[in-house]
C-alpha cells in the first residue's frame, strides 16, 4: 500500500470514530429520561428537602428546590448552586457546597429520586 493510501485510510478511520463519538453523545433519541416534571425528596438537616426536576428533550432543563426547612444563611448557597450544577452537568452527581454539605446531599438525593421516575422504561 502506498504512503498516500495509508494516510487516506487513517484519516477516514479517525473521521468515522469522531462521527460515532459525536452522534453517540448528542441527540434526544438516545436519552434515558422522558420529558415532563418529576418530584423527589431527600433528607436534610431539619427534615425533607423536596425538588422538582423538569426534563425537556430528554435533558435536565431545570431543578427547583420547592420545599425545605433548612437553616437560612447556611443552606442558601447549596440551594442556589447545586441545582445549577445539576443542570449544567446533566447529572445529580455533582460537588457539594462546603459548609452546606447535608443540604447539598439532600438536594442531590431528591434529584436522583426524581430522575429515577423520569427514566424511560
Amino acid at each position: 500500500m502506498k504512503k498516500g493510501s495509508r494516510l487516506f485510510v487513517l484519516v477516514a478511520v479517525i473521521a468515522l470514530m469522531l462521527m460515532l463519538v459525536v452522534t453517540g453523545c448528542g441527540g434526544s433519541s438516545g436519552s434515558k429520561w422522558q420529558d415532563g416534571s418529576f418530584t423527589g425528596e431527600g433528607q436534610g438537616n431539619n427534615g425533607p428537602v423536596k425538588v422538582t426536576v423538569q426534563i425537556e428533550k430528554g435533558k435536565i432543563a431545570d431543578v427547583k428546590v420547592t420545599e425545605h426547612k433548612e437553616t437560612p444563611g447556611i443552606s442558601d448557597a447549596a440551594i442556589e448552586r447545586v441545582p445549577k450544577a445539576i443542570v449544567e452537568k446533566q447529572t445529580w452527581d455533582v460537588d457539594t457546597v462546603s459548609g452546606a454539605t447535608n443540604t447539598s446531599n439532600a438536594i442531590k438525593e431528591a434529584v436522583k429520586a426524581a430522575l429515577a421516575q423520569a427514566e424511560k422504561k
